[in-house]
């Protein structure tokens, strides 16, 4: 009996085959866990680009569309406010194919026009009664998963972000 017991103590046959059944499936977890963080990055990514194109086209809308003239923000609104959401989520104006699968809607995107106070100090050409409207672009909406939840992060992660800029006119 004890040298079976010493032989079965002693012998390595199958050491490697017992190692890799432990480590395989962490292995596994960290890989689709690695890529799922990166497209959650990439994607991340791609709608702060986004928003902040869209953001840019609309900074640079006549004053006639936005402005804050007898001090509340006049909003962007009809074909222009059509053309920026498109832009942002499409990265065209008057664009069907979003830039991230989820991102359905030109709904999704937020546009909104904002005064300063009066007593934020205005120089350069908004010095004197203009005030320098501010368009914010907001967006939020489910991530998409590429593993559906082998990895950690999964669809009912939310994906978001929000741009700025002053509207300058044409």
């Amino acid at each position: 009996m004890m040298v079976f017991l010493r032989r079965f103590f002693t012998d390595a046959h199958g050491a490697a085959a017992a190692e890799m059944a432990l480590i395989v499936p962490i292995s596994i977890l960290l890989l689709f866990t690695g890529f799922e963080t990166g497209h959650y990055f990439y994607q991340q990514h791609q709608i702060v680009k986004a928003l902040r194109d869209g953001a840019r086209y609309a900074a640079r809308q006549s004053f006639d569309e936005a402005n804050c003239r007898g001090g509340t923000a006049k909003q962007f609104s009809g074909t222009v406010l059509t053309e920026i959401q498109s832009l942002a989520r499409t990265g065209q104006i008057g664009g069907t194919t979003p830039r991230i699968k989820n991102w359905t809607s030109n709904g999704q995107v937020s546009v909104t026009v904002t005064c300063p106070t009066v007593a934020e100090s205005q120089t350069g050409i908004y010095d004197g009664t203009e005030r320098a409207p501010q368009v914010t672009l907001t967006t939020q909406f489910n991530y998409d998963s590429i593993f559906n939840g082998l990895g950690i992060i999964t669809d009912s992660y939310r994906i978001g972000a929000t741009q700025q800029a002053t509207v300058m006119g044409i």
